[in-house]
């Protein structure tokens, strides 16, 4: 089967172009508006420790999904011709840990930093992965028929509950 071009986005490139934009907003992006005061003291020692912790823990996350995809990772919400199902490890507690533990860490950095907008950033990354992951979800559908059975036990991106 001949691939069309990249540009084209037949495979889901341009999520992959709109996903590095937003992680490069989140860790570059402006941190303050005019007039929006960011949070100060106590509140910026409670963040830290919470981003810390949620920084740590989202990495952990991501890095299990990695470890535990292996040769079937691709960027793309399509996924390779040669892929097989995984069920194990990180993808037992949810479908997309990937996304799971970058979103957390997106939202732990928010934390570090003390910044509303950067919390805003975090939300439209959240909303990005979800709708990323369901393009992705409707192909490994498509490619897997024991997908419907992992979507039944499984969370997409937020143990016991979504």
């Amino acid at each position: 089967m001949e691939r069309k071009p990249w540009w084209t986005g037949a495979r889901g490139e341009w999520y992959v172009v709109a996903q590095g934009f937003l992680f490069l907003l989140v860790g570059f992006g402006p941190r303050a508006l005019p007039g929006v005061p960011q949070w100060g003291e106590p509140w910026s020692r409670l963040s830290l420790a919470l981003g810390l912790a949620l920084g740590a823990l989202g990495g952990l996350l991501a890095l299990a999904g990695l470890f535990h995809l292996g040769t079937n990772l691709t960027a793309l919400p399509h996924p390779k011709d040669d892929a097989t199902l995984v069920e194990g490890g990180a993808y037992a507690v949810v479908r997309h840990p990937i996304y799971s533990g970058l979103i957390l860490a997106a939202f732990g950095w928010a934390l570090i930093v003390s910044s509303w907008l950067t919390l805003l950033y975090a939300v439209i990354l959240l909303i990005f992965f979800d709708v990323k992951s369901r393009r992705e979800e409707r192909a490994l559908s498509q490619k897997f028929a024991a997908y419907a059975d992992y979507q039944r036990r499984v969370r997409k991106l937020i143990p016991f509950i979504y």
